[in-house]
């Protein structure tokens, strides 16, 4: 396939969020990741009176080419946490919004057991009905690879089998293509952006900081990350400033 690069005028951010639950106590590692649901709720209400509507990536694409303008911000949940279904949809259902959860199709139902040699706290993820439900309610499911597993640290073989069976071991559980990606841990190279190119991926998101702006390739998309101290002038700071747009790597 030929890749296809950003066209949109204005920066878009495209917010990553992790979980939406109450954070572990504090001797935890990476508290950071966790978002307080009254938290999340306000910024998305506070989104709405901004004049901003939340998208997933599937309907932020024509933004992203240029086809279509207007104050659009991409929201994206990765792992595929049960709390995201439980705390994150009502708030989105509230602001009429769509979002994008990338999901680990090899562990729906189980548990984040890459994060256990870390110490970080095991957390429920959905299951097939629940990524149903979540689909069924106006969202969008993406994949996060078969096990989420350092693509870098994978030789060719093992990395196109993620990618394939992330793929479409999804598409087998909510009845729908599913076109857009998320790189586990951010690690990725040329190799597994050219594989996701072949294998049909409208999009692709990385752990890079910055608002999206034009020439940006679509299977290479920056993200703005929002944590637990995020307040909300830091918010507005991040989707509407260069606050993010300067912590480019």
């Amino acid at each position: 396939m030929s890749r296809q690069f950003t066209s949109n005028t204005r920066p878009i951010p495209i917010l990553v969020y992790h979980q939406i639950a109450l954070p572990p106590a504090k001797d935890r590692p990476f508290r950071s990741l966790y978002v307080a649901p009254d938290a999340f709720a306000r910024q998305m209400a506070w989104l709405k009176r901004w004049g901003y509507t939340g998208l997933s990536m599937g309907a932020l694409q024509p933004y992203l080419l240029g086809k279509k303008q207007g104050k659009v911000v991409g929201i994206t949940f990765d792992d595929g946490y049960l709390n995201n279904l439980e705390h994150a949809l009502p708030a989105l259902s509230r602001q009429g919004f769509s979002s994008t959860c990338y999901a680990v199709s090899g562990l729906l139902g189980k548990t984040n057991v890459w994060d256990e040699g870390v110490g970080i706290a095991q957390t429920p993820l959905m299951d097939e009905s629940q990524i149903r439900q979540w689909v069924r309610a106006g969202q969008e499911v993406g994949s996060h690879t078969r096990q989420h597993i350092d693509l870098t640290a994978a030789d060719e073989a093992e990395c196109r089998v993620e990618m394939t069976l992330g793929k479409t071991g999804l598409e087998a559980a909510i009845g729908q293509p599913v076109d857009h990606f998320c790189y586990p841990y951010g690690r990725y190279d040329a190799r597994h952006v050219a594989a996701l190119d072949e294998l049909g991926f409208a999009t692709a998101t990385t752990t890079q900081r910055s608002r999206c702006h034009g020439q940006t390739d679509l299977l290479q998309l920056p993200r703005v990350p929002v944590l637990r101290s995020t307040s909300l002038p830091v918010f507005w700071l991040k989707i509407a400033t260069a606050y993010e747009d300067r912590r480019k790597k």
